[in-house]
């Protein structure tokens, strides 16, 4: 089968086409025909080498990439019940997507409901499980919150938005263009600043009375964590969830003290995903949101397996404004 290797870290040049043995699923597993795989940021991680000292996200050289995907259960391994051939299936947080086939644990896969299309089903799974763990679980937000989220035009940040204003949140969105602004106000956000023309802290005071904000959702890392904690309430929550921008240098303790006692977190996906049951319920509402027309799932591009270097690329330079996605089958 064709798939996509990275056989030394580095950038988007080390993703290479080439022909693997198909694999088959052992105990437990299952064997997806893909039709989709999501570009996620934590690709970019894996390949890089961001990652290379991850328990959570290991990176043996060689490897296929690829952390999310979409397809119909081509085989199914011993043990596994509750599946079967021919199920339209999507998953994510098990590395190989980039691929013409995945082995997947069977637990980590959700049917995909009838009517929901297989590429809005590979974004909810990666994206747009980060959202909703983010606004459900990491800081559960309710009506009278406000909260700032950076990014605000890309893949997490319009599902973030949305999210948020589900749940009855104030939301302020940091863009990097007026074009940008536009589609998170579009997406609902209450607010938005163009954090490249003008101090993001000093306007998240001026919008908020001088009280900050109760959570920072922040996944661009070393261009504004610093900053983040500034534009925080007393005692808020600062979530670094990303580093689009590169991974932030190291933050002295007492920093966070000085800007009000605040709080920082850096959550892993896969610890918000533990379990079968928790990756359905997310999965559920999400999908239901979506059926409901509740939900605008937003995709940028999508490119052939073969431009997965072009399709890095893209995400890394910060010009995408939504989903980037891998077509297979």
């Amino acid at each position: 089968m064709k798939a996509i290797q990275v056989e030394k870290f580095g950038g988007p040049e080390r993703l290479m086409l080439a022909d693997v043995s198909k694999p088959r699923p052992g105990l437990g597993e299952v064997l997806v025909r893909l039709a989709y795989a999501g570009v996620n940021y934590i690709d970019v991680y894996m390949r890089d080498g961001s990652y290379a000292r991850s328990h959570t996200y290991q990176t043996p050289l060689p490897m296929t990439i690829g952390m999310e995907g979409a397809g119909r259960i081509e085989e199914v391994g011993e043990g596994v019940s509750g599946l079967s051939v021919g199920d339209t299936v999507a998953y994510c947080l098990s590395r190989g997507s980039y691929a013409e086939f995945a082995v997947v644990p069977a637990w980590k896969v959700v049917r995909v409901p009838a009517g929901i299309d297989l590429a809005i089903a590979t974004t909810l799974m990666l994206q747009g499980s980060t959202a909703h763990y983010l606004s459900r679980s990491a800081f559960p937000l309710k009506r009278g919150d406000t909260c700032l989220v950076h990014a605000g035009a890309g893949g997490v940040g319009q599902l973030l938005v949305q999210l948020a204003k589900r749940a009855g949140a104030t939301v302020i969105a940091t863009v990097g263009s007026e074009d940008k602004a536009r589609l998170a106000r579009e997406r609902g956000a209450d607010h938005t600043i163009l954090y490249r023309q003008m101090d993001f802290g000093a306007e998240v005071r001026r919008l908020t009375d001088g009280r900050g904000v109760d959570v920072v959702y922040d996944s661009v890392g070393r261009d504004t964590l610093p900053r983040s904690f500034r534009a925080l309430k007393r005692r808020g929550v600062c979530i670094s969830f990303g580093a689009s921008s590169g991974q932030p240098e190291p933050v002295p303790l007492l920093e966070l003290a000085e800007a009000g006692s605040v709080f920082l977190t850096r959550p892993h996906l896969a610890d918000y995903m533990a379990s079968a049951d928790e990756i359905r319920a997310r999965a559920a509402d999400l999908f239901a949101a979506v059926a409901e027309g509740a939900l605008h799932v937003a995709i940028d591009k999508v490119f052939p397996l073969a431009e997965a270097s072009a399709a890095h690329g893209t995400i890394e330079g910060r010009a995408t404004r939504g989903k980037l996605l891998l077509k297979i089958h």
